[in-house]
């Protein structure tokens, strides 16, 4: 999965820190990532010494995000003058990138940290101002957060808990296609934790709606922090109990049905805890017996 990035080491932990020149910038405008292209290569993250030339502003302007391998990632936020650079910057080597590159850049150590400093980027842009009196916020020294220097409001990084769920039929296995999103491969039903609920309630609540069916024996798979929308996706996987008609939720999906093993196409690129569940069961790699009931 996209964070799956061992031997290397990711460390997010909290630091104070000012870039260097050999630093990593992530350089973000628009939802657009600058990166380092060469003609023969893939896109790389760049350092600091490469986007001088474009963003001279860009030491003073840093945000120290994480580190991988012990080597520091910032981000940099431009100014509104650097920012009319975002669609032709002045350095050929440079091109701006949108976030679904990152599905595929390689190598996937450099796609987790670009993707991560992307949502990063977000929650940072929605919290400007204080949602409580309005003031500009300001940086926390002494932790990931943003806080009102006038009425003390504090702001953490946004991440909203999703269930995904593997619904099966003895040899089969329900898949969807979603309606009007960019991605269009098959998946999984999914859905976000609601207030007061459970993941298993939501497991429950998201397949009623979504394509009208019960499920029972409700088993912990795995999870992922799913750094596009925010998320941290926990996985399950559920057996369908009784009826097997589908009834689609269509504003939401524009087609779902049941499909054996062998109709199951291999996913080329597993970065997703989806994609696992379904090779998972494609291959017969999880055990349906494994964990208690839930």
């Amino acid at each position: 999965m996209i964070q799956d990035i061992a031997p290397h080491r990711y460390d997010n932990a909290y630091r104070d820190l000012k870039p260097t020149a050999s630093d990593y910038a992530l350089c973000i405008v628009q939802n657009k990532t600058l990166l380092l292209c060469g003609e023969e290569t893939q896109a790389a993250i760049p350092c600091f010494s490469q986007i001088l030339p474009v963003f001279p502003e860009a030491f003073t302007r840093a945000v120290y995000l994480f580190s991988i391998d012990e080597k520091p990632y910032f981000l940099v936020e431009p100014s509104e003058e650097d920012s009319a650079c975002a669609d032709s910057p002045e350095n050929p080597g440079l091109q701006w990138k949108k976030t679904q590159y990152f599905r595929t850049m390689e190598p996937a150590y450099q796609s987790f940290a670009a993707i991560t400093a992307t949502q990063l980027w977000r929650w940072r842009q929605s919290r400007r101002f204080c949602g409580r009196c309005a003031s500009a916020m300001t940086e926390s020294r002494t932790e990931r957060a943003l806080v009102c220097p006038s009425c003390g409001q504090i702001e953490y990084p946004k991440i909203s808990p999703a269930v995904i769920v593997a619904i099966t039929d003895g040899d089969r296995l329900l898949m969807s296609r979603y309606r009007d999103r960019p991605y269009r491969g098959y998946a999984l039903i999914a859905g976000f934790v609601e207030i007061g609920e459970t993941f298993e309630e939501t497991v429950r609540r998201e397949v009623m709606e979504e394509v009208g069916l019960k499920v029972k024996h409700i088993r912990y798979f795995k999870s992922q922090p799913w750094a596009f929308t925010d998320t941290e996706m926990i996985g399950f996987f559920a057996e369908l109990d009784g009826d097997d008609t589908i009834r689609l939720q269509e504003d939401e999906l524009s087609e779902a049905g049941w499909y054996t093993r062998e109709e199951i196409p291999d996913d080329d690129v597993m970065i997703s805890v989806g994609s696992e569940m379904k090779m998972a069961f494609k291959y017969r790699t999880w055990d349906p017996d494994a964990g208690p009931d839930v």
